[in-house]
């Protein structure tokens, strides 16, 4: 029995645009329309990439919004942390006794360091 060919509709161009830019993986985008993952893969590439391209930038407008408006500080902190390569740095230092150097014994007699 051979294969019935696709031919993209309007309707099916923005259900894969819009699946897409929900984060649903390839394979259910293609249950959805009805075909196969390579063809949806051959028939839909563009609006896949669009997909996924609109709703990050949807996503990142929001965020960048909360972050300069001041009213967010995880926005505020997140923003400082991707794009301007801040890291929270973390600094131990040891001492011995009363804050002096640290003493480090070494007894030749044990045999279980070896």
């Amino acid at each position: 029995m051979p294969f019935k060919s696709h031919r993209p509709t309007d309707k099916t161009r923005q259900q894969a645009q819009s699946a897409s830019g929900l984060g649903l993986p390839q394979d259910q985008i293609a249950a959805l329309i009805g075909i196969a993952p390579d063809t949806l893969r051959k028939h839909y590439e563009l609006e896949l990439g669009l997909g996924k391209a609109q709703a990050s930038a949807a996503v990142a407008k929001t965020l960048f919004n909360k972050a300069t408006t001041g009213g967010d500080t995880t926005a505020m902190i997140w923003w400082t942390k991707s794009q301007m390569k801040w890291s929270e740095t973390v600094r131990q230092e040891l001492t011995g006794k009363d804050g002096g150097g640290i003493v480090v014994q070494i007894n030749n007699q044990d045999t279980d360091l070896v």
